[in-house]
């Protein structure tokens, strides 16, 4: 990993998520309003036809209901990816909608796997083993949110449900892991006071200078190094003539 500056706020972190929620809402404005079913662009495993769902799939939801669940966390975590990845939040996009696309294609049942969740669950999973490999306070509480908020979604990688793609919900856990550990991010250099790095010395501080050995402050030390300016005023007394 590599060290930044700091986080920043950008465009990209309204306008991703946004962008995103849009297309999924638009698919299934269209399906409805002209009456069309494309289930059938989904990942339908082990077929070559099937492989143009690794791409389309995530756009294309069942119901109302299958939309509205995928909508909240899309916006959330991809905000957060963009907020706290900005850098890397494309590759893991792209790379996670491939990856997770193709391992559902090579696990799943035979059925039309359909929806955004496999994506969801590579952003969870991203953000979350970023942030505990990264080691750093903002990204481990960034996991640990994540966790709060999302983890209830890990029994959906098992199959619980008939009717629920457990197979893409696994492949998007397991690309977001692998992403996290071979993805390289930026991550802010933390501030360190001047007592906390190595080269440290209590003698040249120039706070401590003001006590002395017993820990008494020396109200008038003077600082070393300091010049000292002398004023001196020069009177003159008004002659009347």
């Amino acid at each position: 990993m590599e060290l930044s500056k700091t986080y920043t706020f950008s465009q990209s972190v309204v306008l991703a998520p946004l962008l995103a929620v849009l297309a999924i809402w638009a698919v299934f404005w269209a399906e409805v309003r002209f009456g069309i079913n494309l289930n059938e662009y989904g990942i339908y495993p082990r077929t070559v036809s099937g492989l143009k769902g690794v791409v389309l799939s995530p756009f294309i939801h069942g119901s109302v209901e299958h939309l509205y669940n995928n909508t909240v966390p899309l916006a959330v975590l991809s905000s957060f990816l963009f907020y706290f990845y900005r850098e890397a939040a494309f590759r893991v996009l792209l790379l996670g909608v491939l990856l997770s696309g193709l391992i559902t294609w090579l696990i799943g049942r035979p059925s039309y796997h359909i929806g955004a969740s496999g994506l969801i669950y590579v952003l969870s999973s991203f953000i979350f083993f970023k942030g505990i490999f990264a080691k750093h306070y903002r990204l481990v509480a960034l996991s640990l949110v994540v966790v709060f908020i999302y983890g209830s979604m890990i029994w959906y990688i098992f199959p619980i449900k008939e009717d629920i793609s457990w197979e893409g919900h696994l492949a998007g856990f397991v690309t977001g892991l692998l992403l996290a550990l071979t993805i390289r991010v930026k991550i802010p250099q933390e501030r360190k006071y001047e007592w906390e790095r190595e080269d440290y010395s209590e003698d040249n501080d120039p706070f401590l200078k003001h006590f002395d050995e017993n820990g008494n402050f020396i109200e008038n030390k003077e600082e070393e190094g300091e010049d000292i300016v002398e004023v001196r005023y020069h009177y003159r007394t008004d002659k009347k003539e």
